[in-house]
């Protein structure tokens, strides 16, 4: 048995939704330096760009919003123009909306629901053909959701499509990968906890104190999520199908609940 290679993703093509910053560009970098040819696509074309540059010639910028169904078309065709395969999809764009419960509009729960549920499910669609040309027996393609912990217990926060959306994603995770594995591609799921980014604004600006109610005593850093998404991504992780893997410090599996003695 030889290991040394066994997180290489040398040759392998990759795209990343959300990309250009937080944990996309911590996933898209972890590839990067992994040895893959990574695309990373966002809305705005210019922090694509920007956020390409710094990661180096194997990161290629490839702008486009995936809010609808129509982007997530045409995001598959401009890939398809590049690339006669895809090895490894993140699905990691995603959307957060916090609102008192007797005020909660439409508009939060639509804009959610439909980036972060809707939107992965009609992109891996409209890459399958791509998916299934990179997959094989011996080496499956991957399509990695970015869930969240906000799936799997509940936040302080009213945020109830935001809950909603990532429950459901952990739950289409196992759907899809219950009929995608016969095509060779291999659906998987990371539930980050706490990672300073523009989505977690409190880890990013209040570090420390977060810290104080996670057993590891700290928030994540870029290595945490690289490190998950290439385990996911490469040989390693070739016999995990349909499961999440949370990445949160022992915020949810370790955490102590307070108990009564009767």
């Amino acid at each position: 048995m030889d290991t040394t290679t066994l997180f290489r993703l040398d040759g392998r093509i990759a795209l990343v939704t959300g990309g250009s910053r937080g944990i996309g560009k911590m996933i898209a970098a972890g590839y990067v330096a992994q040895g893959a040819r990574v695309y990373i696509s966002s809305r705005k074309p210019e922090a694509c760009e920007e956020a390409a540059a710094e990661l180096g010639p194997n990161c290629i910028p490839l702008p486009m919003d995936v809010s609808t169904v129509a982007g997530c078309k045409a995001l598959a065709a401009a890939l398809a123009e590049r690339e006669e395969r895809l090895d490894i999809l993140v699905n990691n764009a995603g959307a957060a909306w916090g609102e008192p419960f007797e005020a909660f509009p439409e508009k939060g729960w639509d804009k959610v629901m439909d980036l972060n549920v809707k939107s992965p499910f009609f992109l891996t669609q409209a890459l399958f053909d791509l998916l299934k040309a990179g997959g094989s027996a011996q080496r499956p393609a991957k399509v990695i959701n970015i869930t969240s912990i906000d799936g799997q217990r509940l936040n302080p926060w009213e945020t109830y499509s935001y809950h909603a959306s990532k429950s459901a994603l952990i739950y289409l995770t196992k759907r899809m990968a219950a009929r995608l594995i016969r095509d060779h591609v291999n659906v998987t799921s990371i539930a980050p906890g706490a990672f300073a980014s523009e989505m977690n604004r409190a880890a990013r600006d209040h570090g420390s104190e977060v810290a104080k109610a996670i057993p590891a005593r700290r928030i994540g850093v870029d290595e945490d999520m690289a490190g998950a998404a290439i385990y996911l991504a490469s040989r390693a992780g070739d016999y995990v199908v349909g499961d999440t893997i949370t990445v949160d410090g022992g915020l949810v599996n370790a955490s102590l609940g307070l108990s009564i003695d009767g």
